[in-house]
C-alpha cells in the first residue's frame, strides 16, 4: 500500500473535523470496508489516520461497527499507536460530567460481536489482563493535565452491547462493582489492536452520569440529546489533548507490553 501513516486517531460522537489538509483513502481489509474512508495528513511531523468509528454521518450503531476492519486497515496502514476518544457515561459521583478518564481496564458486556483476528486455522490467546498501552496512557496523562483538564488517570470502563441505554438496575450493579465508567464501543476494538500489537489508549469524556446514581434524585437519567450536547461543548478540549499527546509520542519508543504480542 502506498499510502502510509504512524498514529491511528478513532473518532466518537461528533468528532468528526479532526483534520485539515487531509487526503480521504478507501481501504478494503480481509474483515471488509471500515467504518468510512481515512482521512490521512501531517501534524507535528507524524502522519495522522483519522477514522470516524460510526461513519462520518454515525450511520452505524455501536454493535454494526466493523471493529475488525477497522483496525486491520490502520494495521494495513503501519499504524503503531492509535488514540481512541469515546463519549463514555459515568458510574460514580465523583467523575463529573466534563471530566477525562484514562481508562486502564474493561469489562465486557457484549455479545455477537467479532472479536478476534483468531478464527482459525492459526489460533492464539492474547493476554487482556492490562489492556491499555501503559506508554501512551502515561503521555494522554500528561497532555491531559497540562492543558489544565481534569482528568482520572485509572477507570475501568464497563462495555454494553448498546444502541440503548442502561436500566435503573444495571447501572446500580455497574456502580455497585466498583466501575467508573460504562461506553458501548471500547470493546472489542482495544482487545483488537493489542491482537495486531497496536499501542492503543482511550479517553473517556464523560458526558452523562448514566441511568442516574443511587440516592441521588438531582441526577437523571442519560439522554440521546445530552450526550451529544456535552461532547459537543468539550469537543474542543479533546482534540487539543489528542494534538498534545501526538507532540508528546516518541515513534521510536517500543518497550512496551502491546508491541510484543
Amino acid at each position: 500500500m502506498d499510502f502510509k501513516a504512524d498514529i491511528g486517531v478513532f473518532g466518537g460522537s461528533g468528532f468528526y473535523s479532526f483534520l485539515e489538509n487531509i487526503e480521504e483513502v478507501e481501504i478494503d481489509t480481509p474483515y471488509g470496508k471500515p467504518s468510512d474512508k481515512i482521512a490521512l495528513a501531517t501534524y507535528d511531523g507524524k502522519k495522522i489516520a483519522f477514522l470516524p468509528r460510526h461513519g462520518k454521518n454515525h450511520h452505524l450503531p455501536p454493535h454494526m461497527i466493523p471493529y475488525r476492519a477497522n483496525i486491520s486497515a490502520m494495521k494495513q496502514l503501519g499504524v503503531k499507536k492509535i488514540i481512541a476518544p469515546t463519549a463514555s457515561g459515568s458510574l460514580q459521583p465523583e467523575i463529573k460530567p466534563g471530566d477525562f478518564v484514562v481508562s486502564s481496564q474493561f469489562v465486557d458486556r457484549t455479545w455477537g460481536r467479532k472479536d478476534t483476528f483468531f478464527d482459525g486455522p492459526e489460533t492464539r490467546h492474547i493476554s487482556a489482563a492490562h489492556p491499555y498501552c501503559p506508554n501512551l496512557r502515561r503521555l494522554a496523562i500528561e497532555a491531559g493535565k497540562s492543558l489544565g483538564i481534569t482528568i482520572h488517570e485509572e477507570g475501568t470502563v464497563v462495555v454494553i452491547q448498546g444502541p440503548r441505554f442502561s436500566t435503573v438496575s444495571e447501572s446500580r450493579w455497574f456502580s455497585k462493582m466498583g466501575w467508573e465508567v460504562i461506553n458501548m464501543t471500547q470493546y472489542p476494538e482495544c482487545y483488537l489492536a493489542r491482537e495486531m500489537g497496536i499501542c492503543y489508549a482511550n479517553i473517556s469524556l464523560i458526558t452523562d452520569f448514566d441511568a442516574g446514581l443511587e440516592g441521588r434524585d438531582d441526577i437523571p437519567p442519560v439522554t440521546e440529546g445530552e450526550v451529544l450536547k456535552v461532547f459537543s461543548e468539550n469537543n474542543d478540549k479533546v482534540k487539543k489533548m489528542i494534538f498534545e499527546i501526538i507532540k508528546k509520542i516518541e515513534l521510536c519508543e517500543n518497550d512496551c507490553t502491546c508491541c510484543g504480542t
